[in-house]
């Protein structure tokens, strides 16, 4: 048995889920990476073969822009899953490939109103969709609502009063005025610090303003900013509102650039296009940055059956490790291990239509053989 594996998108994290995929995978695999410059497309599944030894070819293809061509058409007929890691706004159309296609489908996204037109044209697919499957949203969400089973089971409640996550993707050093650099898409960025966050708050999934709850957090000694940022927060204020006090997802960063971003945003006023000038206004004065590390938090509290006020907490620190012949940078592999257990998930079960993250069984799913290696198991 083989697996037809189809990637759109050419950029690091596409690198990330075709290197791991191709490593780590215990079935042989064909690999298609498609992009719309056929020549980074043959970069990058060059790059793939060369980082492995295990068997498997990663062939190119021009994943076109205007529409569907005949070699689009034959890699997809033939495809298993489809691995979407191109910019949010592409999601839909992809989407709109797999279920043509008959393919399982897993995309990275954070982009809301994007993933609830996926949901809607995925609602009755004979393939499964796992939707918002990277890092945050993704695994994030996924430890949270394990600690929220957890805590009830071993409590006896069936309710909280908080239930807070949080993720930062940052580099090792951090200089004035900014306190940044970016690790990742600063068109992401952007639109995670403009358009509105989903919370629950007394017990009913509701909007808030981005940007809009900055707060000190401390973990494991190390000081950082937290604030509501759009996306992260995946499909658990639906799931959990009205057993959740207080639910939300935040971002965490150095002290001092959420004051910067702010500056940044009030001088846009009156503008058409905030998210587009706050892109351009970080990327002339962040630099890009290799060297980066991923914080993650999240905590669980409330009453047990007696009354007392009980809290539970999971905090991890990663950094960049080798797949293969290769050191991928933290962001990478965080991103993409995943994206690439929700695929072989689709793979190995008979899911159909969507899949939310709070629909997958938590535990397994974190202890998989992708995921352990870089977030380490939980308990």
């Amino acid at each position: 048995m083989s697996y037809n594996m189809v990637i759109a998108g050419a950029g690091g994290i596409a690198q990330a889920v075709g290197l791991i995929m191709a490593d780590w995978g215990n079935v042989p695999l064909n690999i298609f990476i498609g992009n719309r410059t056929l020549e980074k497309a043959e970069k990058v599944a060059h790059w793939i073969g060369k980082g492995t030894t295990n068997p498997g070819v990663a062939q190119a293809f021009c994943l076109s822009e205007t529409g569907l061509t005949n070699e689009m058409e034959g890699i997809f007929t033939q495809g298993d899953v489809l691995l979407d890691c191109l910019p949010g706004s592409l999601a839909p159309k992809m989407a709109r490939y797999a279920k043509d296609f008959k393919m399982h489908y897993v995309n990275l996204t954070e982009y809301v109103a994007e993933t609830y037109e996926i949901m809607a044209l995925a609602k009755n697919a004979e393939t499964g969709f796992v939707l918002q499957s990277g890092l945050a949203p993704g695994y994030i969400n996924l430890l949270a609502h394990h600690l929220f089973q957890e805590f009830c089971s071993k409590h006896k409640v069936d309710k909280v009063d908080k239930l807070k996550f949080k993720v930062g993707a940052l580099t090792d050093h951090a200089v004035a005025p900014h306190y940044y650099g970016f690790t990742w898409s600063p068109v992401g960025v952007a639109t995670e610090y403009l358009k509105d966050a989903e919370a629950v708050r007394d017990y009913k999934k509701v909007p808030l303003k981005s940007l809009s709850e900055r707060a000190t957090i401390i973990i494991d000694g190390r000081t950082y900013e937290e604030d509501l940022t759009s996306g992260g927060a995946a499909d658990l204020p639906d799931a959990l509102a009205g057993k959740v006090r207080q639910l939300d997802y935040k971002t965490l960063r150095y002290p001092g650039h959420y004051a910067w971003v702010q500056q940044q945003i009030a001088g846009f006023k009156n503008t058409d296009a905030p998210i587009k000038n706050l892109q351009e206004k970080m990327e002339s004065e962040i630099p890009h940055v290799e060297n980066d590390q991923i914080v993650l938090y999240a905590a669980v509290e409330g009453k047990d059956r007696h009354g007392v006020l009980r809290r539970s907490e999971v905090s991890k620190l990663i950094y960049p490790q080798n797949v293969g012949i290769h050191r991928l940078r933290a962001i990478q592999t965080t991103t993409a291990a995943p994206m690439v257990q929700a695929a072989f998930m689709l793979m190995e079960s008979k899911h159909k239509g969507v899949i939310l993250q709070s629909q997958i069984d938590p535990k397994p799913f974190l202890n998989g053989n992708f995921i352990a290696p870089i977030y380490g198991y939980i308990d």
